[in-house]
């Protein structure tokens, strides 16, 4: 007797971040608010950025590009207005100018 995998055929809303991103926001929105949501938040945009630098390598899509696609994916349910992430938003300016004075 074989067992079928289940598959999920759901469409990716945004291909630039893949399924595992789109499954990560759903799960981050079950969770109540707290300090594990928080670095769900995080985790979450590190990955995205990430992965958006792969897929476009000629635009320079910084943390604010993120959020609004956090916001977009999660249907506003996750708002990114945490301390760590303005703090992580701060840390990338500062990276971005950095790269501009070379």
């Amino acid at each position: 007797m074989t067992l079928q995998l289940r598959r999920n055929t759901a469409p990716i809303r945004m291909r630039n971040y893949g399924r595992i991103v789109q499954d990560m926001i759903a799960y981050a929105c079950t969770l109540p608010e707290g300090k594990e949501r928080e670095s769900l938040e995080i985790y979450i945009a590190q990955s995205m950025r990430q992965r958006n630098l792969l897929w476009n390598r000629d635009q320079e899509s910084g943390i604010m590009r993120v959020r609004e696609d956090i916001l977009r994916l999660s249907e506003g349910k996750l708002t990114c207005d945490s301390a760590a992430f303005q703090q992580l938003i701060a840390q990338n300016n500062a990276q971005q100018g950095k790269k501009k004075k070379k």
